[in-house]
């Protein structure tokens, strides 16, 4: 099938469809009608001799096709919006836009504060949302335009995917005070006796502190695993627990409960935080500008 003989408006509607699961929210998203979307969905499905869509319930639940479609059709409809939008220069001051950033939890408290604090003053219509992304789908979305940026760690991603480095964070553990075995100080020895608190949003598998431990032959005893670092420090400020985390969020974190925050005891490298933008977005003007505002929060910490 040539594409002159394809509407390519038939696509937005898909991808609508798709997104929200719903003809009904489709058409708000839109700003269409419901008969114009359904006779959208009807040309579609004729088009491809298939129902893409099936109803179940309240949620317009795709077919095989239709999953193996959205990727290429997002990657398409992003594109075509970066050459568009590229033909104008981003007017942070004037221009209504929602920007959408990939972000572990652990992060957010670090860098949201500021960073909404930017866009505000100097977008008044923008919207920011922080979104969790699980890092496969990562690559994913960054080129299907669901996700603007991300802020992660160094992980293994194509060269279509753009990394730098924002910021580096050191290792430390939380301690109560009043703890009966350490006050003020830690060394390996004391560290390694005592039971931990391992935060994680993975059901099993080492932190990276264990994997920096058994460098040196070294293993520690996991006594909780929990999900996120802040139920952590509770645990701690009620028990002889300790955790290991990230210094700038443990400073945060521990604001309200006065634990002991104390160097790890072993010489272990700081970790890095890299942004990273999909290659299709790299001069796009809006893109440029948050991946700016991005850079300048952290800087300004």
């Amino acid at each position: 099938m040539h594409i002159s003989r394809v509407d390519l408006n038939l696509f937005t509607v898909f991808e609508a469809i798709y997104t929200e699961g719903s003809v009904t929210r489709a058409s708000q998203k839109l700003n269409l009608t419901q008969p114009a979307i359904s006779h959208a969905l009807g040309r579609l499905r004729q088009m491809f001799d298939d129902p893409l869509f099936v109803r179940q319930g309240h949620t317009m639940v795709s077919t095989p096709l239709a999953r193996n479609m959205i990727e290429p059709v997002r990657r398409a409809l992003r594109g075509l919006e970066v050459t568009l939008n590229g033909l104008d220069q981003f007017d942070p001051a004037t221009m209504p836009k929602q920007f959408k950033l990939g972000l572990r939890d652990v992060l957010e408290a670090t860098i949201l504060p500021p960073l909404i604090m930017r866009v505000s003053q100097q977008a008044p219509l923008a919207d920011l949302a922080a979104i969790h992304v699980d890092r496969r789908e990562l690559e994913g979305e960054l080129a299907a335009g669901t996700l603007d940026a991300a802020i992660d760690v160094l992980l293994p991603l194509s060269n279509k995917v753009l990394h730098k480095r924002i910021d580096q964070d050191s290792t430390v553990v939380v301690v109560r005070k009043g703890h009966p075995e350490i006050d003020g100080a830690l060394d390996i020895a004391t560290y390694l006796k005592q039971d931990h608190i391992l935060a994680s949003s993975r059901r099993k598998g080492p932190g990276l502190q264990d994997f920096e431990l058994s460098r040196f032959g070294l293993e520690r005893r996991i006594r909780l695993r929990c999900q996120h670092y802040f139920a952590a420090c509770r645990v701690v400020s009620q028990t002889n627990l300790i955790l290991t985390m990230p210094g700038r969020y443990a400073r945060i974190a521990n604001q309200q409960f006065d634990n002991q925050i104390l160097p790890f005891p072993l010489e272990v490298p700081a970790f890095d935080v890299f942004l990273y933008w999909h290659s299709n977005v790299d001069n796009d003007p809006a893109n440029c500008w948050l991946r700016e505002q991005i850079v300048q929060s952290f800087q300004a910490q």
